[in-house]
C-alpha cells in the first residue's frame, strides 16, 4: 500500500517536464535561425557572425538553465566552479585548434 503510495506521489511531483521540452524547442529553433541566417540571407560575413555567435550564446544560457539546473541546488559554488571549469576546457579546445591551423605545415 505505501508502495503504491510513495509512486503516486513521486508522479505528482515531477509531472511532465515541460520545462526541457520549452529548452528543447528554443534551442531548435534557435539552430534554424542561424542556419536560416547563414544560408538564406545575403549578410555581410562579420555581420552574419556577429548574429551567429549571438545566438550560440543565448542558445548556452537556456541549456544551462533548462537542462542542467543551474538554478537548483543547494551549493552555488560547485555549479559555478563546473561551469569555470566548461569555459576553460572550451577555450583550451578552442585556441589548442586555431593555434594547430595557424602553424600546420
Amino acid at each position: 500500500m505505501s508502495e503504491n503510495q510513495s509512486h503516486t506521489v513521486k508522479q505528482q511531483r515531477y509531472g511532465f517536464p515541460w520545462k526541457q521540452v520549452i529548452g528543447l524547442f528554443l534551442s531548435l529553433a534557435l539552430t534554424f535561425l542561424a542556419l536560416w541566417i547563414a544560408i538564406g540571407l545575403s549578410l555581410p560575413v562579420n555581420a552574419t557572425l556577429t548574429i551567429i555567435v549571438g545566438l550560440a550564446i543565448f542558445q548556452a544560457f537556456i541549456q544551462l538553465f533548462m537542462f542542467m539546473h543551474v538554478t537548483e541546488g543547494t551549493e552555488p559554488v560547485h555549479q559555478l566552479l563546473g561551469i569555470l571549469f566548461g569555459l576553460f576546457v572550451t577555450f583550451a579546445v578552442v585556441a589548442g585548434t586555431l593555434w594547430i591551423l595557424a602553424y600546420a605545415l
